[in-house]
């Protein structure tokens, strides 16, 4: 079974020295994931109800970062594993897909 495995991260979030989300994809990459995107917010809110905008100098680096991989049940769990065992401390999602090229 296919997954789209996705982890939500601020853009000022670091892990290892790196920007968290050029950690997740370079930690996927070398899992051997075929491929893997990174995409920013241009607005949104977090829990505490606070909006953010890439227009409000202030508020710059505040947004989210979404980074996403399509991956099968094993690459999934080693992917959730090396996370977890760095202790990334990052949001997820994990969704069954169906997946393919028309």
């Amino acid at each position: 079974m296919m997954n789209a495995l996705t982890f939500y991260v601020g853009e000022k979030q670091h892990h290892d020295g790196m920007p968290l989300y050029e950690w997740l994809l370079k930690e996927a990459r070398e899992l051997g994931v075929h491929g893997g995107s990174a995409f920013r917010a241009i607005a949104g809110f977090g829990r505490h109800g606070r909006l953010h905008d890439d227009m409000f100098f202030e508020l710059a680096g505040e947004l989210a970062v979404k980074v996403e991989f399509i991956l099968d049940d094993t690459l999934t769990g080693q992917m959730m594993q090396r996370v977890e065992a760095q202790n990334a401390k990052v949001f997820y999602t994990r969704h069954e897909i169906q997946a393919g090229i028309l």
